[in-house]
């Protein structure tokens, strides 16, 4: 199975100041370390960034660009969006199927927006979907705080049984990329 990762939103605007998303420097590094393994194994990293008309996250101003302490490579592809959903009209199905992609490991931000509408899409297209549980986060909403929300949906969607796929969230520290030829062995994702 050929699986990619996907970097949902990690944008200057939504990484630092006050809008910043909670305990984003530990999700940044711990989206760095996955980062790592799925460029090691020759997974593809598809980096997407949202894109508004006006405000913070208008393309080319400093808040859309990605965030200064997330680590890229030439070889990660490219991906704009201007809904919740990264699939919503974007080229990520086809880049995806073009790969062979069958299987993603979703992290980023916002876990109550673009990170929830990524994966139940993800779903309904028929993709596995692994979630770094402590890899994405948000910001507190007036009723719950940012980690109430990345929990409860950290347990939502790997709950979900509808789509016939089910979304596997753990720890980014236990994701494992199998290498390009290797077999997965547990606890791997090829």
């Amino acid at each position: 199975m050929t699986t990619a990762l996907l970097v949902i939103d990690m944008q200057q605007a939504l990484c630092a100041g006050d809008e910043a998303a909670f305990g984003i420097e530990a999700v940044t590094d711990r989206i760095n370390g996955l980062g790592r393994a799925a460029r090691a194994a020759g997974a593809p990293v598809v980096l997407v960034q949202h894109q508004e008309d006006d405000g913070p996250l208008q393309a080319g101003t400093d808040g859309w660009q990605l965030a200064q302490g997330l680590h890229t490579a030439a070889a990660d592809l490219r991906l704009r969006k201007t809904a919740c959903d990264s699939f919503h009209e974007t080229e990520l199905h086809a880049l995806l199927q073009e790969r062979g992609v069958r299987h993603l490991v979703v992290c980023g931000l916002q876990s109550d927006f673009c990170v929830d509408a990524t994966v139940r899409r993800a779903l309904s297209l028929g993709y596995d979907v692994t979630l770094a549980a402590d890899a994405h986060s948000t910001v507190d909403n007036g009723v719950l705080t940012a980690a109430q929300i990345t929990a409860h949906h950290n347990r939502t969607l790997a709950s979900m049984r509808s789509y016939g796929r089910r979304v596997e969230a753990v720890p980014a520290h236990q994701v494992r990329f199998a290498t390009a030829g290797d077999l997965p062995r547990h606890g791997e994702i090829g």
